[in-house]
């Protein structure tokens, strides 16, 4: 493959975590890539010794007109949009009702709006070629709900309702979408990332109160390597066969297990009353 035809892989939040190793390793397999932050001088350092497959752009998912010209800016320099990894993304801790409505809708906007916005960006270019791959971070939350995280989950969740129906929509059009749900990484997201309550009630700290100590308190010390993580998601770009999820981590695939058993039997231990909702077939 000559250089100029390998494909562009544009990276939202590379400024920590999965977005920056994901750059740091598109770039050294050789691939051209758009390394975008909200600043810029945070990623400067991917692209040195990389000057001619690297540009590096601002970009905050929620500014529709950075949307707008970090997108221009790469099919001007490079031609196109192969693969476009939404990777930026904050968390939040609170129980449900302790939960700030700034903070919320913040979030939604950063984890949902901004990934929604940028797909739309992509894809016309992808259709007119009929190619293209759509990388969307979800989490193992975006799996299965838990306590201090109900409105992440909720982000995560619509994402992943929203990655389903996508992908039906455009592969037909030669474009794929992959779902990645990983477990506890070393990122940055359970530490400076993430805000949290600052009005806890009492009455569930035994439940969010507690989960939340828990995943403040084993911050950089998860078992996921982003770097190996890194490595996964572009073995699933680069296969065949892309699959529409990729859970990364034993704990992902624990939960993912469990969120299907535990589907099954209310599906089926219900399923008299569920199929009884219908009316009566002659």
């Amino acid at each position: 493959m000559a250089e100029n035809d390998k494909p562009v892989w544009f990276i939202t939040g590379c400024s920590t975590g999965f977005g920056r190793e994901l750059a740091r390793a598109a770039l050294a397999g050789g691939y051209r890539v758009v390394v975008t932050a909200r600043k810029p001088a945070d990623i400067e350092d991917l692209a040195a010794g990389h000057q001619a497959n690297a540009l590096v752009l601002p970009l905050d998912v929620t500014k529709a007109d950075q949307i707008a010209a970090s997108v221009a800016a790469a099919e001007a320099r490079f031609g196109r949009i192969d693969v476009l990894v939404n990777n930026a993304g904050v968390g939040y801790f609170a129980a449900i009702e302790e939960s700030d409505d700034s903070e919320v809708r913040r979030m939604f906007e950063i984890n949902f709006w901004g990934l929604a916005n940028m797909t739309r960006a992509a894809l016309p270019g992808m259709r007119s070629r009929r190619s293209g791959h759509i990388v969307n971070i979800s989490s193992m939350g975006g799996v299965r709900g838990a306590p201090a995280v109900g409105y992440y989950n909720a982000t995560k969740f619509a994402l992943e309702g929203f990655s389903e129906a996508l992908a039906q929509e455009t592969a037909p059009l030669g474009i794929k979408v992959l779902i990645v749900e990983p477990s506890g990484f070393r990122t940055d997201w359970a530490g400076r990332s993430a805000n949290q309550t600052q009005h806890p009630i009492a009455d569930y700290d035994s439940t969010a109160g507690a989960r939340q100590r828990m995943i403040r308190g084993y911050s950089g010390k998860q078992p996921g390597d982003p770097a190996r993580a890194a490595a996964a998601i572009i073995q699933a770009v680069e296969a065949p066969d892309t699959p529409l999820r990729l859970m990364l981590g034993k704990a992902a695939l624990a939960a993912g297990r469990g969120k299907v058993e535990a589907l099954s039997r209310d599906f089926e231990s219900w399923a008299a009353v569920t199929e009884g909702a219908d009316f009566p077939t002659a």
